[in-house]
Parts: structure tokens; C-alpha cells; sequence
């Protein structure tokens, strides 16, 4: 959790002629957001994963975590802005942060 302060710092600090590019960063910031990493629950591709399952009346409901791949900016935005998910942590970013996963999801989806 440090590093990834002091490596942010680093990056405001210096800017675009930075040790760190910028898909190395965003990747860096995918995996550790300031607490769990967006892999955790959207996988490495980004595209979701099955958090868990139980049975309910005869039948199992599985909780997954959504694609993320082909969001829109705004609604990636406005989901990782919001603190009203059910099951989602909140990770106070910056919109520059935010910009940066979204960059993250859409180099890697090449």
C-alpha cells in the first residue's frame, strides 16, 4: 500500500518523464486501487468473475462481478465515483485515476 503512495507521488512529482510508463501504472493501479485490486473480482481481463454462489429455493444464484471491458466512460466513471454499491468497495480516486484504469482496460483488451 505504501509503494503504491509512494509511486503515485512519484508520478505527480515528475510527470510524463517519469522511471514508470503509463501503462505501467495503470496496470500497477489496476491491481492495487488502495485496497483490493480490480482483478480480484473482474479478473486479470477485466471481464468479471464469479464471486460466490448459494441456493435459493431448488436453485443456486451465483453472484458475479460485471464485465468492465465495454462500459462507457461515464458509467465506469460513475461507478467507481459512487460509494452506493451493494457489493463493490469505494476507492476514493481521482478522475485522473479513473481515467487511467479505463486506459488500463482498453489497451489490454488489444
Amino acid at each position: 500500500m505504501r509503494l503504491v503512495g509512494l509511486m503515485f507521488v512519484i508520478v505527480l512529482a515528475y510527470g510524463e518523464d517519469s522511471f514508470i510508463t503509463k501503462e505501467e501504472y495503470a496496470k500497477m493501479l489496476y491491481h492495487n486501487p488502495r485496497g483490493i485490486g480490480c482483478q480480484k473480482c473482474h479478473g486479470e481481463d477485466g471481464k468479471g468473475k464469479i464471486l460466490g454462489r448459494y441456493r435459493e429455493q431448488n436453485r443456486t444464484i451465483l453472484i458475479k462481478a460485471p464485465d468492465i471491458t465495454k462500459l462507457p466512460f461515464k458509467k465506469f466513471y460513475d461507478a467507481l465515483a459512487s460509494s452506493k454499491h451493494r457489493l463493490m468497495p469505494h476507492y476514493f480516486l481521482t478522475k485522473k485515476e479513473i481515467k487511467t484504469l479505463y486506459y488500463y482496460l482498453k489497451v489490454k483488451k488489444r
